[in-house]
């Protein structure tokens, strides 16, 4: 057990009510998990607030309580903390709960509105190349080691976090890349930790659900570079225009790559196909099974940072032709009957439009390119339109279906979708609300060379409806479906 006043070192305290110097069993803001001596940390979230929940804390054993606003109920026999910032102090104590895990290794944050799975998770591939114990957390999966634990959140919880990172120090981890939201840059959740280094990889439309505006949103990712060490280096995408936002502020040392602009690391796409990227990167010709000109810039952030890291050039280069490329990003299979099936996480404007531009650039023009696509429930609403548009502009047929619809109606979202179709493309589109049916209906239409595309839920094994998830994995289903119709 530690002594509370040790969790509570460096936290903002406005004033105590108790005794500090009391030991401790654990920290928990969901009060449900709250048992005997453990702090329970009162949270003010979007939908629920914890500081309605102190007493209930309390009757289950909590022994010490931080909160924003102190409770008209003080219980005697226990301590009151009172912050101005409870996700702050979370993150905090969290980090010092654990003994700052952080601090015993080089933790890199990949932050942007696309790639960030893709170059954390390349990143993680990279240094096991190079003989490192190495750390992940990302999207899809959280990784100590070769010890695989699933993902629930792009960026969990600060508490799950600085687990994470202990446990990582127990296996004897040196390096761990971290996918970094907004969401979570936001809610503190990375605030007590100690970073050697940011990447950021581009800006788009996406989660205006939640910041509201476009420059909420960007000023919310450059946080996280106003606030890296001066022992940090900060590496942006010059090619966007946000990029130099990014770095305005940082102590860090500042660095960028590009593939049109000025930059340190610069590269050149001398081959784009299906199979594969031919690039030059500091004058040496590198070739990947990645694909897209998105892929070309995850793989030149990939080569920046491990050159940062202090890996050898010539080394990294070697190790990027033998990456493999993640999990629903770009995941292609070709059928019997010759139809190319693509599933992509592609679920904003900007990734969409990517992914259908990829494959564009890569067609003879005498093939299909037919695509599945919806978007999610709940979510910014704002991109619906715009990604029907997208979508109807750069394929050959559109099949507009449900994501994940949790608890909006999925017809009112395929209406929002629809409404950005420009009249010229009407024809291209058909409208199925259920998904399976839909990917069976894209496979039908495809003969042999066509390429199938379904965007937007990539990884994911699920569909959410109603609160409810169901098996649903895209890959699983479209290799399925051609199957059948080569029987």
């Amino acid at each position: 057990m530690k002594l509370l006043k040790d969790i509570l070192y460096k936290v903002g305290i406005e004033s105590v009510i108790g005794n500090t110097s009391i030991p401790v069993n654990d920290i928990y803001f969901d009060s449900r998990r709250v048992s005997l001596d453990d702090v329970f940390v009162a949270i003010p979230g979007t939908s629920v607030d914890g500081h309605d929940y102190i007493l209930k804390a309390i009757e289950q054993g909590a022994i010490a309580v931080v909160c924003e606003r102190l409770p008209e109920q003080v219980i005697n026999g226990v301590t009151y903390v009172q912050v101005a910032d409870s996700h702050q102090a979370l993150a905090i104590m969290a980090s010092n709960f654990y003994e700052n895990p952080s601090e015993n290794l080089k933790l890199v944050g990949v932050t942007g509105t696309n790639g960030k799975t893709t170059v954390a998770t390349l990143l993680y591939q990279l240094f096991r190349k190079a003989g490192f114990k190495v750390g992940l957390l990302s999207t899809v999966k959280v990784m100590v080691d070769q010890e695989e634990i699933p993902a629930t959140h792009t960026t969990p919880d600060s508490l799950r976090i600085n687990k994470y990172l202990k446990e990582m120090n127990d296996a004897g981890v040196e390096y761990c890349f971290m996918e970094v939201s907004s969401h979570g840059i936001h809610q503190k959740r990375t605030e007590g930790l100690l970073f050697a280094g940011g990447v950021f990889t581009n800006l788009s439309h996406d989660h205006l659900d939640y910041h509201k505006t476009f420059a909420e949103y960007r000023d919310v990712k450059k946080k996280f570079f106003d606030q890296l060490p001066k022992s940090a280096f900060a590496l942006v995408n010059a090619d966007d225009k946000n990029g130099p936002v990014m770095l305005q502020n940082t102590r860090a040392d500042k660095k960028t790559y590009a593939l049109k602009t000025y930059a340190e690391f610069r590269a050149q796409i001398l081959e784009n196909q299906l199979t594969g990227l031919m690039l030059k990167i500091d004058d040496q010709e590198v070739w990947s099974r990645l694909i897209g000109s998105f892929n070309a810039y995850n793989l030149l952030a990939v080569y920046a940072t491990g050159v940062l890291l202090g890996l050898g050039k010539m080394e990294v280069l070697q190790w990027l032709s033998e990456l493999e490329s993640v999990g629903g990003r770009f995941q292609y299979f070709i059928s019997e009957s010759k139809v190319t099936a693509i599933v992509d996480y592609a679920h904003t404007p900007d990734a969409l439009k990517n992914v259908l531009e990829t494959i564009n650039s890569i067609r003879t023009g005498n093939e299909s390119l037919i695509t599945v696509v919806g978007c999610g429930g709940d979510r910014d609403k704002a991109k619906r339109p715009v990604m029907g548009k997208i979508a109807a502009a750069l394929s050959t047929k559109v099949i507009f279906t449900s994501d994940n619809p949790r608890s909006e109606d999925p017809m009112e979202i395929l209406k929002a979708v629809e409404a950005g179709v420009e009249p010229q493309d009407y024809k291209k589109i058909l409208t199925i609300e259920d998904r399976r049916q839909a990917i069976r209906t894209a496979c039908q239409f495809a003969v042999a060379d066509d390429i199938v595309l379904i965007a937007g839920k990539g990884h994911e094994t699920y569909q959410e409806v109603k609160g409810v998830r169901t098996d649903f994995d895209d890959l699983k289903i479209v290799k399925e479906e051609l199957s059948g119709l080569n029987k």
